[in-house]
């Protein structure tokens, strides 16, 4: 107990009448007066599973996980914090130079720290086994020829921190720079071994999570010796034969990812395949070169060069020290003066001369620079005292990570080149694990950690597609996950009317592209009436700027057209990331209330015609296929009762737009009894923020957020019905956010109904599915990626918590990603067969393709709606005028407010104007 503690006096009695309040009581006012978003403790646990599913052909499989042994052991992990300063006691926050000092110490210190060994993570958290000898853990460690940056005095080129320039031979010679910390690790608390166990048996804690995390920590540790690249749990090798050129400077990097899982069948190692993007290295004019796609230094934009060098790392000739570049000089290599401290004779006195950087170099170094000397300098100093270096004296240092956007170019080249069949990637992950050599670490030994060299045998099963219908009653079987509409009717047509084409542009025979429409149109069943019009760009304005572009185009449209169109073709002159297809699309959308198709006509033939007219169905109205079970209302559970399915998904700006706001998209099905019918609501949020916010936006008597429109949406299209159960899939959140999906999110759509009707108490089932996870099935004995509908829910799947993988789709190209869900809670009372098989028939309601997809339509749909309406924003900053939203300006604790969303017109809001 502690001393203070015993000191304290007893509390005074109770006065009469004074009933006393309980601690849960008071526990539960102080949850009252909690923000919404932060629940003081989980209502609700993550629910248990009920049960294996047994439909199905059983499958034998493998998957890329190696089993792992673990030895009891009654030692705990201690857990130290590391406070780590110079020595003028400034905290170091450079990343890199941490896990150097740490070895350092732990090689000046061996003898004092009795052989102990260190598991750290790079940056504050260290971890040992067993405590450390010492009570007072405070070490100076120095460390030689570190390469921090710091630069030399007065911006000297030298980097020989006050070194007088050339006067002092002795100083220049000196081959180490040295740099001295002070380290001190605090004890931050200890974790039992055994919670390792605890975690195979799924008795989730925080012991067992940290318990896991420091053996991943082991893993990071491992592989930074190795000299790996790491990037979070994956880890990437300075071998050439790794990487794929990707053009403009980068190259794509292969190495594999390696984390420790708790799973039915004990622990298991999960190892995959990973890539990440890196900066080519070697001389940094290549580099400048290649990125700006020029062939001679004077032709490069210094401007663009600044903004790609930030932060890279360099070696500098003659000293070849390491650096980070912060930027440029201001001036170019001649002219570039900065002032020289010089030691007159053997007195001891100096005096300061001004001198460029091209001279110092010819003068006191004996460079003569080749072409450096009309180019800016490279800084790798500080801002207040900046180090300047020629360009051709720069070499850029392997294994740096290119974080900014790819070109459409580089990112296919990177999809393309990465791609492994599964028989490649098997033997790719088993040379990985023999590589790494993890039974050699002294750590994981000292954890009684041995890992097997097999992959694991699991059995999975292979569910039966669903029955499908199309036009005319015809009832047919997929194969193979795919099935062809070329003689067949869709099973709800529209009719194309009142509507033109308008061509920015594009090079093709637009007569010829709309007679091959209409005859593919009418043999699909749709009526197809002739464009009132084809309206052409006014070419004069093809450089003009986009939102000119587009105006232009709305006034040919007025003049020419009687009324206002219900479709509009729009003939676009680039397939990827034409920059008129944003614009356009908010124009047509949100301010007119147009359903409009972008296509672009290079290389169209039939097959692709016929995929733009499934699209061009489903946004007027009409659907391609349905389900069989659908029409004759034969789904269990989801055709009984009025239910509702919502796809929801946050969509962030890609790299390098850190400040763009996130978008969130909540898609929900309507006319029930169908499955297959959905419409869209769409939100911003603040940057980066992966829980939905606005869900729930009560303002007053109204609710502003994006669950009370699909609410009712579904009431006005299912019969004035409201939905009994609700049916929530959930993408893009790992599974440490688990528990604020169904205490945060799930009650606000829970808050949402209840707005609508306090009486109302519908049933909720809340699915999340992750393809962003590093688990592979491979078919024994067999070449080919796994059959389509194959399901696992045995031996690699949490040993407590209802999740399974699934595959519902034919991997054509590489090696096919399961689909892992998990469901987080389930009113309904779905069997785990029932819910599986409802997943699988939910991969065959895509409008979009004549496929089954690897993911469930809601959420696919629910990224297609991010996506598009995420273009409203990408070519010009919002309208700070624009219309009420249809998510509105939302703020999230310490955010600054975000830019609206123009609401969409209500003449397409409740189509599927995403597919």
């Amino acid at each position: 107990m502690d001393p203070l503690e015993e000191e304290l006096p007893p509390p005074p009695p109770l006065p009469p009448n004074v009933v006393p309040i309980r601690a849960e009581d008071a526990a539960a006012a102080d949850a009252n007066d909690a923000p919404p978003d932060k629940p003081t403790k989980p209502k609700r646990l993550l629910m248990v599973r009920p049960g294996l599913g047994k439909k199905g052909q059983p499958i034998q499989l493998l998957a890329n996980h190696y089993k792992v042994s673990v030895k009891s052991s009654e030692e705990f992990f201690h857990h130290y914090n590391v406070i780590m300063k110079y020595e003028d006691d400034t905290l170091v926050d450079g990343k890199g130079v941490g896990r150097k000092v740490i070895d350092k110490l732990q090689h000046t210190y061996r003898a004092e720290l009795l052989n102990k060994d260190f598991a750290y993570d790079g940056e504050k958290s260290l971890f040992t086994i067993g405590a450390l000898p010492q009570v007072n853990n405070e070490f100076t460690v120095v460390l030689e020829d570190i390469g921090t940056g710091k630069s030399a005095a007065n911006g000297s080129p030298g980097g020989n921190d006050s070194s007088p320039g050339g006067g002092d031979r002795k100083r220049v010679r000196r081959p180490f720079q040295t740099k001295t910390f002070k380290v001190e690790l605090c004890l931050a608390g200890k974790i039992p071994m055994a919670a390792i166990a605890q975690a195979i048996r799924g008795q989730e804690s925080e012991n067992s999570m940290e318990a896991l995390r420091v053996l991943d920590i082991i893993l990071r540790q491992h592989s930074a010796k190795q000299g790996c690249l790491l990037v979070r749990q994956s880890f990437f090798h300075n071998n050439p034969d790794s990487f794929v050129d990707l053009g403009g400077g980068v190259m794509g990097c292969r190495g594999f990812h390696s984390s420790f899982r708790g799973t039915q069948s004990g622990l298991s190692l999960n190892v995959d395949v990973s890539t990440t993007m890196i900066v080519k290295p070697g001389p940094l004019i290549d580099f400048l070169l290649t990125n700006q796609k020029v062939d001679h230094p004077n032709r490069i934009d210094w401007q663009k060069a600044k903004r790609a060098l930030k932060n890279l790392r360099i070696k500098a000739a003659p000293t070849n020290s390491e650096l980070k570049i912060i930027g440029l000089s201001d001036r170019n290599c001649n002219e570039q003066m900065f002032l020289l401290r010089q030691r007159n004779g053997n007195n001891g006195d100096t005096n300061t001369v001004e001198i460029t950087v091209s001279d110092y170099y010819r003068v006191h170094r004996g460079i003569e620079l080749k072409y450096s000397d009309n180019l800016p300098c490279i800084n790798a100093g500080r801002l207040k005292r900046p180090t300047y270096f020629p360009v051709e004296l720069c070499t850029l240092v392997p294994l740096q990570r290119y974080t900014k956007t790819l070109s459409t170019l580089q990112r296919s080249s990177l999809v393309e080149k990465s791609r492994q069949k599964p028989q490649e990637r098997m033997s790719t992950l088993n040379d990985a694990l023999k590589r790494s050599n993890y039974d050699s670490d002294s750590m994981l030994k000292a954890c009684g950690i041995s890992i097997s060299q097999n992959f694991t045998q699991i059995e999975g099963r292979v569910l039966q597609a669903p029955k499908m219908r199309a036009g005319n009653n015809e009832d047919f079987l997929p194969r193979n996950g795919r099935w062809n509409l070329a003689n067949k009717k869709l099973i709800k047509t529209c009719t194309i009317n009142r509507w033109s084409v308008v061509n920015f542009s594009a090079r093709c025979d637009v007569q010829g592209l709309v007679r091959d429409l209409k005859r593919l149109a009418i043999g699909k069943g749709l009526e197809f009436e002739d464009p009132h019009t084809i309206i052409e760009e006014n070419p004069s304005k093809r450089r003009a700027s986009v939102s000119v572009r587009v105006e232009e185009m709305f006034d040919l449209i007025k003049q020419k057209l009687p009324g206002a169109p219900r479709f509009l073709l729009c003939l676009l002159p680039e397939r990827k990331n034409c920059e008129v297809y944003g614009p356009w699309k908010r124009k047509c959308l949100a301010e007119f209330g147009i359903v409009t198709q972008c296509l672009a006509p290079a290389r169209v033939n039939d097959n692709y015609l016929n995929n733009v007219l499934l699209k061009i169905n489903a946004k007027l109205g009409g659907l391609n296929t349905l389900l069989q079970v659908e029409v004759s209302r034969g789904i269990p559970i989801v055709s009984e009762e009025p239910t509702i399915i919502l796809g929801m998904d946050v969509s962030h700006g890609q790299p390098g737009q850190s400040d763009r706001p996130s978008i969130a998209a909540v898609v929900s099905s309507r006319e029930w009894p169908l499955i297959s019918k959905y419409r869209a609501t769409v939100h911003t949020q603040s940057p980066k923020l992966e829980m939905m916010s606005s869900l729930f936006k009560p303002r007053g008597t109204e609710d502003d957020g994006l669950i009370r429109e699909s609410l009712i949406d579904f009431y006005t299209s299912s019969g004035k019905r409201k939905p009994d159960q609700v049916i929530i899939f959930r993408d893009g959140v790992s599974e440490s956010q688990f528990t604020q999906v169904i205490n945060i999110e799930l009650e606000q759509i829970i808050e949402a109904c209840k707005f609508l009707d306090e009486k109302w108490e519908p049933k909720f089932t809340l699915i999340v599915a992750q393809k962003n996870h590093h688990t592979k099935f491979f078919q024994t004995g067999s070449p080919e990626n796994v059959p389509p509908g194959t399901v696992v829910d045995k031996q690699v799947c949490h040993p407590k918590n209802f999740d399974f993988y699934m595959c519902a789709h034919a991997g054509m190209i590489g090696t096919s990603r399961p689909t892992h869900y998990h469901v987080l809670h389930d009113e309904i009372g779905f069997t785990a067969d029932a819910l599986q098989e409802f997943v699988h028939s939910l991969s065959y309601v895509y409008q979009r393709s004549t496929t089954a997809i690897s993911i469930v339509a809601p959420i696919a749909y629910a990224h297609l709606a991010a996506a598009q309406v995420g273009t409203f924003m990408k070519f010009e900053d919002m309208s700070s005028d624009a219309s009420s939203s249809q998510g509105g300006g939302h703020t999230s604790a310490g955010s600054v407010s975000v830019p609206e969303l123009p609401r969409l017109h209500e003449k397409v809001r409740s189509t599927m104007f995403f597919c």
